[in-house]
């Protein structure tokens, strides 16, 4: 009976570990099939093989120095079992067993034995080494920075690219040696535990020499590091600002230097020690070592930076702070940040609109946010499409540079009806997305909605851009994989009752030409269906790893990626998304990390797919990053120039939000490069704050298209205003250029200080303020809709600022905002009207060369007045119920409002 449990443990074991193989050899070939699909099966075998190779090293060296170490015992255990042998235990009832083991213990049983241990150590810990293959590979072809550190005066490439691989190299030779030494000592304490726990483990023996040699190599090791520990030093959090301190520098620093010496020497002693009969040395060179851990390592630095450098913390730490802002500023790029004064002289005046144009005709009247409603209420047009999110950019639109909102209709499978949300549908038929939705950024139709430069299905364009392929099968929301090019074609778009059907024609996915191939994708997926399924041809093809943020994350790994990759219509009429790409790290020394992720940054490169076949190719715009050079050194089929990325796709790189946002917060702060400003954060600034959609929200970067000052033609920023921290007036405003020429480019310009500028807050509350506004949103606010303010634009304009925020309006029986006001203000005036025109007639009404304001629009002022009356009979009759019914609060309540309702009336008709 036991053997039959015995056999069948063994077949379930085995069966497991075939399983297992089976597996991860499906995955393999199938991830092998799929970067050959994508012309990129060199940048798999890379990593693949780099793991596998330093798996097997790290394997084979632990597996002969573990060996070796335990051979070493060998003759020590069958001396164990000689002695044994010839004592004879009377009375002992495991005589027999005891006799029967040692028989087993022979010198070429215990060389497989130890064979055995050493291999399943090995396999035990070569598992560490899972992601080392970057580590490795960096190390090996590292690049310069050409930047030193001012501690060590090493090259900032010894830190992020040699330093991680020294210390990998620490960690594997210490777990090595503490394991090789845990297994001889349980060893010799077992078999010759009497001679180890007496004096006479000073004489003589195979013990003593092995562990002693065991002891000084990790000592050795110890003494390493503690050289390494030095250089962690340089990101230590001890001081005022990041980075190594004065404690760090003279007191942290002198106590690694000499806790190396002493370890060294510790080791030194252990190798005497085999040579002499006495412990003295190393006995005391450990509790010498020992004691001066805890008094230099730990209670020296805590008494120098109390009692010398906290008094005097400022002096001290001065030239630290310096360190500090100078190295932050460079592993962010905030040096290359160009300052330059915004003389802010005189008031707005109409003549300043009239002569920045184009600047006025892309202010952004819609938010991203309230559209993204809108586009799903118009131009969804069924329940499985589904628009992500709203991108910007700019395009030559019938000759003239405009800013654009647009969005590409994705599939959404997980909205198929019920009944139709079957394998077939799924991963046949619903198949792909179709065209895109693009308006106008500063357009708005009569009914308050987008004026739709591209819209419907198929995709109708209203100017010369054209879409030839609308099709989208890799996208944001494409998260599951399909077999395109079937025999039961596949649904492209409704048409009335009826649906249009394609075929796939790109070249996308793993053609499916093999009975192999079909086998292992049926297995990964878990799905007989796909062998099964008679639609299924030799030419289909499977498209998987089809969300492009999944997709460009499994071919480079080692980059990190923006959170929002936008869609661009090429030259060509085809969709490409695009996707930008960071090199970072943790690494640079005396850098202020970013949110405990990173403390280095570039968007080196960008990333470009087709929508359609799923191409995907990276461009390095950035070819100055040290790191960027050292994978192109190790992937040099990855990468291609920027020069090679085509001319009409050039034109919509745009700066990065994520990488803006990182620099905009950490600016705030290293904008002070004087180290007594810095320390006592005497011009700190912060991000202003804004009302969005009823709540106080930190403002967000957006995209605009002005002319800088001193420039001489509009371009598309990113911008950020900041605000002096616990101040609401706005102090300055940088600026992230986007058109390819002067693409990265950072400006800031800062507002004369003895000045006031109204920061967005400010504005916020002057809107607020203004009884005509407040009343009108109000009023909207309480007949069944909903007043949403969008983001509020601070605009440069000449010599003033214009502040614009768009007033959406959305009912509650629906999920369709209208913009049906604009709030217009120069810092002195607030006005509120239908349109950006209207708005500035009243902004400037008075001036010799402003418009009139339209009778349209006086008449519209009629209507709101019409509206107060109104409202304000309504009051006086809820007044003279509740004065009835005794309801005095109800009663004081409405006469407080009608109050109110008489001093806007009053407003109105002055």
């Amino acid at each position: 009976m036991n053997s039959i449990r015995r056999i069948i443990f063994i077949i379930v074991i085995a069966g497991l570990i075939l399983g297992s193989l089976a597996l991860l050899g499906i995955n393999f070939y199938t991830d092998w099939l799929w970067f050959s699909s994508i012309e990129y099966l060199s940048v798999f075998k890379t990593i693949f093989f780099t793991n596998i190779w330093i798996k097997l090293g790290i394997m084979l060296f632990f597996t002969v120095f573990v060996f070796i170490n335990l051979l070493i015992t060998k003759k020590e255990i069958l001396d164990y079992k000689q002695r044994e042998e010839n004592v004879e235990y009377i009375d002992d009832p495991l005589a027999d067993q005891r006799n029967s083991f040692l028989e087993l213990v022979t010198s070429r049983n215990l060389t497989w034995v130890f064979l055995g241990v050493s291999i399943l150590v090995s396999l035990l810990f070569s598992s560490i080494s899972s992601d080392v293959w970057r580590i490795v590979k960096e190390f090996l072809n590292s690049t310069p920075f050409n930047i030193t550190d001012p501690i060590f005066n090493n090259d900032i490439g010894f830190y992020i690219f040699e330093l991680p691989f020294y210390k990998f190299i620490y960690q594997l030779l210490t777990i090595l040696l503490v394991v090789s030494g845990v297994l001889s000592a349980v060893i010799y304490l077992f078999i010759n535990s009497k001679q180890l726990l007496t004096r006479n483990i000073t004489q003589g023996s195979r013990a003593k020499y092995h562990l002693s040699v065991l002891v000084a190599l990790f000592m050795l090791l110890k003494a390493w590091g503690y050289l390494l520990s030095r250089y962690d030093l340089l990101y230590s959090t001890r001081g005022v600002a990041f980075g190594a301190s004065y404690t760090d520098v003279n007191a942290s620093l002198f106590a690694l230097n000499v806790l190396a010496v002493l370890a060294a020497l510790v080791a030194v002693f252990m190798i005497i020690n085999i040579f002499t009969k006495n412990l003295k040395l190393v006995f005391g060179g450990i509790i010498v070592l020992l004691v001066a851990s805890i008094l230099l390592g730990s209670i020296y630095p805590q008494i120098i930076q109390q009692f010398n450098v906290e008094p005097n913390e400022l002096t001290k730490e001065r030239p630290y702070i310096k360190y500090n802002i100078q190295m932050t500023k460079e592993a962010y790029n905030l040096d290359e940040i160009e300052e330059s004064p915004y003389p802010v002289q005189g008031k707005l005046r109409y003549e300043d609109i009239e002569n920045n144009p184009e600047t006025i005709s892309n202010i952004r009247l819609w938010d991203s946010r309230p559209l993204k409603s809108t586009y799903s209420q118009l131009q969804e047009m069924r329940l499985y499409y589904n628009f992500a999110d709203i991108d910007i950019d700019r395009y030559e639109i019938d000759g003239e540079y405009r800013q654009v909102m647009l969005s590409p209709r994705e599939l959404n499978q997980d909205q198929l009806p019920s009944r139709a949300n079957t394998w077939i549908n799924r991963k046949l038929k619903y198949t792909h997305g179709f065209g895109v939705a693009m308006n106008l950024a500063n357009r708005v139709s009569p009914e308050g909605l987008p004026d739709f430069l591209i819209k419907n299905i198929p995709p109708k364009s209203e100017t010369d851009l054209n879409i030839t392929e609308p099709r989208i099968y890799y996208g944001e929301q494409t998260n599951n994989y399909v077999v395109a090019n079937n025999q039961e074609q596949e649904f492209d778009y409704p048409m009335g009752d009826q649906n249009a059907y394609n075929t796939y024609q790109g070249s996308g996915g793993v053609q499916l030409d093999s009975i192999i191939k079909q086998l292992a994708f049926a297995s990964r997926f878990s799905s007989a269906k796909m062998i099964l399924n008679g639609d299924i041809s030799s030419e289909s093809r499977l498209l998987f790893y089809r969300n492009i943020q999944q997709r460009v994350n499994k071919i480079a790994p080692f980059l990190s990626y923006d959170s929002d990759p936008y869609m661009v219509i090429g030259d060509d009429g085809k969709l490409y998304w695009m996707q930008d790409a960071y090199t970072t790290t943790d690494m640079y020394p005396y850098s202020e990390p970013y949110n405990n992720s990173l403390n280095y940054i570039r968007n080196s490169v960008k990333v470009v797919i087709d929508a359609y076949t799923g191409e995907t190719n990276f461009y390095i715009i950035d070819d100055s990053d040290p790191l960027v050079q050292t994978y192109s050194k190790i992937f040099p089929e990855l990468f291609k120039p920027f020069a090679e990325m085509s001319d009409d796709l050039k034109n919509h790189i745009r700066y990065p939000e994520d990488l803006f946002k990182i620099q905009t917060q950490l600016y705030s702060t290293y904008h002070m490069t004087n180290p007594t400003v810095f320390y006592n954060k005497e011009d700190l600034w912060k991000i202003p704050t804004e009302k969005l959609a009823g709540n106080t929200v930190e403002m967000q970067p957006y995209y605009t298209i002005m002319q800088l000052p001193e420039h001489k033609e509009e371009e598309f920023l990113l911008m950020q205003p900041f605000t002096p921290n616990r101040k609401n007036n706005m102090i300055s405003w940088l600026a992230a250029r986007s058109d390819q020429e002067d693409y990265g480019k950072l400006l800031l310009y800062k507002f004369p200080k003895q000045r006031l500028i109204y920061g967005p807050m400010q504005i916020e509350s002057r809107i607020d303020q203004n009884s005509t506004i407040s009343r009108q949103l109000s009023l909207w606010d309480q007949k069944g809709s909903r007043v949403i303010r969008g983001n509020l634009l601070v605009i440069p304009i000449e010599d003033s600022i214009l502040y614009v925020e768009p007033i959406y309006l959305q009912s509650d029986q629906s999920d369709l905002p209208e913009m049906k006001r604009v709030i217009v203000s120069d810092g002195n005036r607030v006005v509120m009207a239908r349109n950006l025109d209207l708005a500035f007639a009243k902004l400037f009404e008075g001036e010799a060369d402003a418009p009139d304001v339209p009778e349209e629009e006086i008449e519209q002022e009629i209507i709101g007045v019409q509206n107060l009356t109104e409202r304000a009979l309504e009051l006086y009759n809820e007044a003279q119920t509740n004065l009835q019914e005794g309801n005095w609060t109800e009663y004081g309540e409405a006469i407080e409002e009608l109050r109110s309702i008489l001093e806007d009336l009053k407003s109105e008709t002055e």
